[in-house]
C-alpha cells in the first residue's frame, strides 16, 4: 500500500496490522512519541473540518512530527496554482499529504503528480479514515469482526462507502438502510460486493428497518450534508423514520451506536442515546486520531 484513496489499496492482512498499531498508538503513546521526528506532513483542506483538522494536527505533534495546515486563504486548489503544482511543490519539502477536498478527482490528480504518500482524509465519494477508524472502536468491543453485524442508516454517502469497503476486506456484515432515493453509489457498492466474495464478508442496502433485526451496532450520520440547501422540513419528513433514538435500539435489540458527527440531536439522533450507555460515538471521535496515527506510520516509515 502506497497511497490510503479509496480504502480498497489495503488486503485484509494491511487492514488487520493498521488496526492493531491503532491500538497499540492509544494504548503506548510514548512508545512512538518520535516515530516521525524530522518528519513533516501537509494537511490540505478544501472543507470545512473539526475532527479531521484536530486529530491529525495533534496526531502528527504525538509523533514527533510537523503538521502544516494549508486552507483556502492560500487560494483554491486548481484556481491560483494546477493541483499537479501543488503536488510537485509539497513532495519536495514534506513525507506526505493529507486532503479533504470536495472532489475525488482532485485526490487522483494529487497522487499522480505527488512523490509522497497521499491520504484521502475526505472527498465526496470516499472518507477511508473514518471507516477505518470506525472498524478500530468496533474492534475494541467486539474480539472477531467478522461476526460483527453493522447497520449503517441515513444518507447513502462517502461515509456508506468507506463502511462498505472496509466492511468488505475485513469480512463483517454491513448494511446500509436508506431512505428510497438516497441509497449508495451502485458502482462503489458492486465494488465491495466484489471485495466480499474473496473474505466472506456480507454486504447490503435496504430500505426497512426491520431487515436489521439482531444486529450488533448502528451507525448514523447527518441527514444534512454540508452545504446541502434543501429545506429542513423536507428532510425530516423523508429521514425521521430513520432517526437513531431508544426506539430504535429497543426494536431491533441492537447494543452499541456509532455516528461519524457532527451530529444533530434531536433529529438524525437523540440526546438520550448519544450520551447513553450504548453509545461508542466519543472514542470512535478519539479514534481517528489513532487510526490516521497508523495509516500515516505504515506509508511514511515503509
Amino acid at each position: 500500500m502506497e497511497n490510503l484513496l479509496t480504502g480498497m489499496e489495503m488486503t485484509q492482512q494491511q487492514a488487520l496490522d493498521l488496526i492493531a498499531l491503532g491500538k497499540d498508538l492509544k494504548a503506548n503513546p510514548s512508545k512512538y512519541a518520535q516515530s516521525l521526528a524530522g518528519k513533516s506532513v501537509v494537511t490540505l483542506f478544501e472543507k470545512q473540518s473539526l475532527r479531521t483538522r484536530v486529530t491529525f494536527d495533534i496526531g502528527v505533534n504525538k509523533l514527533g512530527g510537523h503538521a502544516v495546515y494549508l486552507d483556502q486563504t492560500n487560494g483554491a486548489m486548481g484556481n491560483r496554482e494546477d493541483v499537479k503544482d501543488f503536488a510537485a511543490n509539497i513532495s519536495r519539502w514534506a513525507d506526505c499529504i493529507v486532503a479533504r477536498v470536495f472532489d475525488h478527482k482532485t485526490i487522483l490528480e494529487l497522487e499522480e503528480h505527488s512523490t509522497v504518500p497521499v491520504i484521502n482524509s475526505l472527498c465526496d465519494l470516499y472518507h477511508p479514515c473514518q471507516g477505518m477508524a470506525d472498524f478500530l472502536t468496533i474492534s475494541q468491543n467486539y474480539d472477531d469482526l467478522t461476526k460483527v453485524k453493522l447497520a449503517y442508516i441515513g444518507d447513502g454517502n462517502n461515509v456508506t462507502h468507506s463502511l462498505f469497503i472496509a466492511g468488505a476486506i475485513l469480512g463483517a456484515t454491513v448494511t446500509a438502510v436508506c431512505p428510497l432515493g438516497h441509497s449508495p453509489d451502485a458502482q462503489i457498492l458492486k465494488k465491495a460486493e466484489e471485495i466480499a466474495k474473496t473474505t466472506g464478508a456480507t454486504i447490503t442496502v435496504t430500505n426497512n428497518i426491520d431487515d436489521i433485526k439482531g444486529y450488533d451496532v448502528v451507525y448514523g450520520d447527518t441527514w444534512l450534508s454540508m452545504g446541502d440547501e434543501t429545506p429542513l422540513e423536507q428532510i425530516k419528513a423523508k429521514f425521521m423514520p430513520y432517526q437513531i433514538n431508544q426506539e430504535l435500539l429497543d426494536q431491533t435489540g441492537i447494543k452499541h451506536i456509532l455516528h461519524c458527527q457532527p451530529a444533530h440531536r434531536g433529529l438524525d439522533i437523540t440526546s438520550d442515546v448519544m450520551d447513553g450507555p450504548a453509545s461508542l460515538i466519543f472514542d470512535q471521535a478519539e479514534n481517528r486520531m489513532h487510526i490516521q496515527n497508523a495509516i500515516m506510520l505504515t506509508l511514511i516509515n515503509k
